[in-house]
């Protein structure tokens, strides 16, 4: 069981509160995922023979919706998948910052960790990265004008 496994359960087992919440928020900013991506052929047939996008991340649709699969581990990823497939780390906070609705994730599909996110608990993550990285700009430049 991993830290951000814990946190799940902590925040399953009291939703309204901030404290598991904001743990389980920062954990999952603060960590690094795996995403599958597709292979050669499928990139291929998705970009029309492109060459220009090197790396496509796997989006599953299931009920309507476009998911992005994230896995916590490759032993996660490579389970969920039944083989070992290609995949990109991405930190938690890229992901906040560069997804855009109605894009929903799917975190750690396959066990009883799994955590669906909506496009509007992905927007509020975005706007929180949004504001550390404006707040983190203001200290640097503060620190260089002393």
């Amino acid at each position: 069981m991993t830290d951000l496994d814990q946190a799940l359960e902590i925040l399953r087992k009291d939703m309204q509160n901030p404290k598991s919440q904001s743990k389980y928020f920062d954990l999952f900013l603060n960590s690094t995922f795996f995403v599958p991506t597709l292979n050669e052929e499928e990139m291929a047939a998705a970009t029309g023979g492109s060459k220009e996008a090197e790396v496509l991340p796997l989006v599953i649709e299931s009920g309507g919706n476009d998911y992005l699969m994230l896995f916590d581990s490759k032993e996660r990823l490579h389970a969920w998948a039944q083989a070992e497939v290609e995949s990109v780390e991405v930190p938690g906070h890229v992901l906040a910052a560069t997804t855009r609705p109605p894009l929903h994730w799917a975190l750690n599909v396959g066990t009883e960790y799994s955590k669906q996110f909506l496009p509007e608990e992905i927007d509020w993550l975005r706007q929180a990265v949004e504001l550390c990285n404006a707040e983190a700009a203001m200290e640097t430049e503060s620190e260089i004008k002393s």
